[in-house]
């Protein structure tokens, strides 16, 4: 089952954090990718997945990777309109 979100909502209850965050934390935050063995990790589980052989244990880690890396999105996302915004 898939929950949906208000994206308004979200970004109203998001984006006052923003205020917090310099240009060049915004630019770190943008250039992030995770260590090498991280995403190794998960690509590793992302294989297992595919095939349909992830045991419970490692289907809630590979869940917990994939709803990490929406919210690291969703950050990247707004340190680039935070920067975009810094240019203007």
């Amino acid at each position: 089952m898939t929950t949906t979100i208000d994206s308004t909502a979200f970004n109203r209850g998001t984006d006052p954090i923003l205020q917090f965050i310099t240009v060049d934390q915004a630019r770190e935050i943008v250039e992030f990718r995770g260590d090498a063995e991280l995403r190794q990790r998960i690509d590793h589980l992302a294989e297992l997945a595919n095939e349909g052989e992830l045991t419970a244990e490692e289907r809630a880690e590979y869940e917990g990777y994939v709803h990490a890396n929406k919210f690291v999105a969703i950050f990247q996302a707004k340190a680039r309109r935070l920067l975009s915004n810094s240019v203007s």
